[in-house]
């Protein structure tokens, strides 16, 4: 009995399927390879998709690569979506990842698109919180934020258990998502660096279960980044970026016009005398990503992540020098990829040997932490932050000794006139406007970002830790001083800075706003009553 086409073309294409992404790094030791792909803007049918979709079935050629990754909405743009180039690549059997940003949509229409991609064959999903939108049709998008990387993993975490339907009560049939997250561990300073690896924590124990980090050119960041995990007792594989640049890549990056990525003046200085070569550069960045590979290999990555425009023999040149270097001629490399900032903060001391971390903690962050150094940096603290800290010591926390006399109000005043509810909000409201800028959200994370709003001082208005796109410590969209580089400096002052992500993940309530968060604190109807709901229901 023949078969169909249609069967026939199935049949062969699961014949050179190749294994998932799961099963290598879980079951298996091999360095996988992964190649990031960009859609393009417009129909698959359009001439510059079709240009993408013919590089990527060129890519897919490659015995070398093992998966294809694919981008959403790179840099805040609107692109053709990524699973619509990776149905065509799955149906040659290729393996994909899918990356997922939060910022186009809000946690219903991501719930829908994780059913979508999980009922069309999808597992591997990159969680990202997302670049800021930039101006598209009719002006400049609104970004939706409505949750961030880790919610969406916290989400998606559960569809893997089977989600309860609210409505009739029955557990959804699972999912399968293998879920995974991205770091941005080149960062300039402490107070942007630790934040990264506090929620890079919170991620994996909210169910990331690979990890690949942000491009970068410093393989003493990287070594340090292997060092972190280990050293607080997280087993999870990593896969390193490699990005490859050219002189306008460089460029950008450098000027700060793609979040999170790093390239320093000299990186870019030397990037433009090599770009004057009569290759214009290629072999240099092409030997710079190798360099990278290898680097990675040595150190115990489980891969190696290559971005930027490749074709082909871009790859598997990249590849192939980076397997000349030997098992063990990685180690001479270190000063090769090391472009970082004088003043560039490392977790862990040099290793004068290598060029790389030793195993060392970093001894300035622990003189900053002595008992004389804390009190010193508590005084340089805003008088409101004492102020405030002292007042949900009080009051605020459940543990409080004036909680309950707080609750026992407020629970009378839900029965008073409507007029003294309004009354008692606007008091509220007004009071909190000059002290933090408040927005009335109405569930509020004051004490979860050391008093400072995330609603009104961070563009993303994430409360689950920092996005990745703070540059020298300033603010991707705003310029200001990110307001988690700012938390954590104020609780550093106090000793708290270690613990400042270990909370429950946070989903805000928008059913609230326009309420009075003090009454939904004390009534039990903000995100800190319905996380302590949610562990005792886990018990």
């Amino acid at each position: 009995m023949s078969m169909s086409p249609a069967t026939t073309k199935q049949v062969a294409a699961d014949a050179k399927r190749k294994p998932t992404l799961r099963y290598l790094l879980e079951n298996t030791s091999q360095f996988v390879v992964a190649v990031e792909l960009v859609t393009s803007r417009g129909l698959i049918s359009d001439l510059a998709e079709q240009r993408v979709l013919r590089h990527a079935r060129a890519l897919a050629e490659s015995a070398r690569i093992d998966v294809f990754s694919i981008t959403d909405n790179p840099a805040g743009n609107a692109m053709l979506a990524a699973d619509t180039l990776g149905a065509d690549l799955r149906s040659h059997g290729q393996e994909v990842i899918i990356h997922l940003a939060c910022k186009d949509g809000n946690r219903n229409s991501l719930q829908s698109r994780g059913w979508k991609l999980s009922s069309e064959g999808f597992d591997n999903i990159l969680a990202l919180t997302g670049d800021y939108p930039k101006p598209g049709y009719g002006g400049m998008a609104r970004p939706s934020f409505d949750i961030d990387s880790v919610g969406l993993l916290a989400m998606y975490s559960e569809m893997n258990r089977g989600l309860l339907d609210e409505a009739t009560r029955h557990r959804l049939k699972p999912t399968n998502f293998f879920l995974g997250a991205v770091v941005t561990n080149h960062k300039r300073y402490e107070r942007e660096l630790v934040p990264q690896y506090l929620k890079l924590r919170k991620k994996i124990e909210t169910g990331a279960r690979f990890i690949i980090n942000q491009a970068g050119y410093d393989a003493r960041k990287d070594d340090e980044l292997l060092r972190w995990l280990a050293l607080s007792g997280l087993d999870v594989p990593v896969i390193a970026n490699a990005f490859v640049l050219s002189l306008g890549a460089a460029r950008a990056f450098n000027a700060g016009r793609v979040p999170g990525v790093v390239v320093t003046d000299e990186l870019v200085a030397l990037a433009e005398r090599e770009a004057s070569s009569p290759d214009r550069g290629r072999s240099f960045f092409l030997d710079l990503a190798a360099k990278q590979v290898a680097i990675a290999r040595g150190l115990g990555f489980r891969g190696a992540y290559l971005g930027g425009q490749l074709d082909l023999a871009d790859c598997e040149e990249i590849l192939s020098r980076a397997d000349k270097f030997g098992p063990d001629g990685w180690k001479a490399l270190a000063g090769d990829v090391n472009f970082a900032y004088s003043d560039e903060f490392y977790y862990f001391e040099r290793d004068g040997t290598t060029g790389l971390s030793s195993s060392e903690v970093n001894g300035a962050p622990v003189a900053s932490r002595t008992a004389a150094a804390r009190r010193r940096a508590r005084l340089r603290t805003p008088v409101n932050y004492r102020v405030s800290r002292l007042a949900h010591w009080a009051v605020f926390d459940p543990e409080a000794p004036l909680f309950d006399v707080a609750r026992r109000f407020y629970s009378a005043v839900e029965s008073a006139p409507v007029s003294a509810r309004k009354v008692l909000h606007l008091a509220e409201h007004a009071s909190k406007v000059p002290l933090y800028n408040c927005k009335d959200c109405g569930d509020c994370s004051l004490p979860e970002v050391a008093y400072l709003c995330p609603e009104s001082q961070y563009a993303k208005n994430q409360r689950n830790g920092p996005c990745g796109g703070s540059h020298d410590g300033l603010c991707e969209v705003t310029e200001r001083e990110c307001i988690w580089a700012r938390a954590y400096e104020r609780l550093k002052s106090y000793g708290e800075e270690a613990s400042m992500l270990d909370g429950p993940v946070v989903f805000y309530d928008n059913a609230l706003r326009g309420t009075s968060a003090w009454a939904n604190t004390f009534l039990g109807r903000d995100h800190t009553a319905r996380s302590a709901a949610g562990q005792e229901d886990v018990k």
